[in-house]
């Protein structure tokens, strides 16, 4: 074992276990019993209730060897992503649960199912946060998956202020993208969407209701820079309180402006 992790006190190994061999969406005894195999961890009492068993297991080769890595490699087996081709409900649940407890540790069950190191969390409402509320809030709104795309690490320790703001960033760069300009701004969307010969537009602009959505589009991606975006990036995060609702609202809007880009065609091609 190249790092020696710290062993994990009685309190926080029944916790973790208890979410592996729940009764429910826990593993399976086979399962267990196989992946302590792998682990070269001794499955000491394979008779009894399945998270007393794996916990007596690993507790006793915490006792043995002093460390808690054994734990950290039946859980990085145990969330292998590969194994949940058919299930991933299963994942979800079990990787979300360990988030909770495993923060007090300080690790965390990232999405390809490997355990990193953390800040260690002190209340209940921390440990949540590390599990990805907000993230899983965002995925039952179906989001698009660029708003993910700009602010994963930011979701990752529930810091709404800079989720919303890297989320509105990425709406300017891919505009840029796609208009071919290196504008910003007001400036970058009058030059893409307004105007005679909009570089990009939402359809073919003959009748007045398509003219007034290009113009309705192009104001709203105005007024999410105005309104969101700028004023963050020149505020410190303490003078601009971010709330979980705020963030969620502004994050699906955001979504919504990568559904319409998706729609868009690019009819005139002009120089930056």
């Amino acid at each position: 074992m190249a790092t020696r992790i710290k062993a994990f006190n009685s309190q926080h190994l029944t916790a973790i276990c208890q979410v592996l061999a729940d009764t429910n969406q826990g593993l399976s005894g086979a399962q267990i019993e196989r992946l302590l195999h792998e682990i070269k961890v001794a499955d000491s009492s394979p008779n009894i209730t399945k998270w007393k068993r794996l916990f007596n297991a690993l507790a006793n080769a915490q006792n043995q060897h002093q460390v808690g890595n054994h734990l950290i490699m039946f859980i990085n087996r145990a969330m292998d992503p590969v194994s949940y081709a058919s299930d991933p409900e299963s994942f979800t649940w079990r990787r979300n649960q360990l988030n909770i407890v495993l923060a007090f540790s300080g690790f965390h069950v990232r999405e390809d199912g490997k355990v990193i190191y953390i800040n260690k969390a002190t209340t209940l409402d921390e440990a949540r946060a590390r599990a990805g509320k907000l993230k899983a809030a965002l995925e039952n709104r179906s989001v698009h998956e660029e708003v993910l795309n700009y602010c994963r690490a930011e979701l990752l320790d529930e810091n709404y202020f800079h989720a919303v703001f890297e989320a509105t960033k990425g709406v300017a760069e891919r505009i840029r993208l796609m208009s071919g300009l290196k504008s910003d701004g007001a400036d970058l969307i009058t030059k893409t969407f307004m105007g005679l010969h909009p570089i990009l537009t939402l359809g073919p602009l003959n009748t007045e209701s398509e003219k007034s959505e290009q113009r309705g589009f192009a104001n709203l991606l105005i007024g999410l820079f105005g309104a969101v975006r700028n004023p963050l990036a020149h505020a410190p995060k303490t003078n601009w309180p971010m709330s979980e609702q705020d963030a969620l609202d502004i994050l699906t809007l955001v979504s919504l402006i990568h559904r319409k880009l998706d729609r868009t065609k690019k009819l005139v091609i002009e120089a930056p």
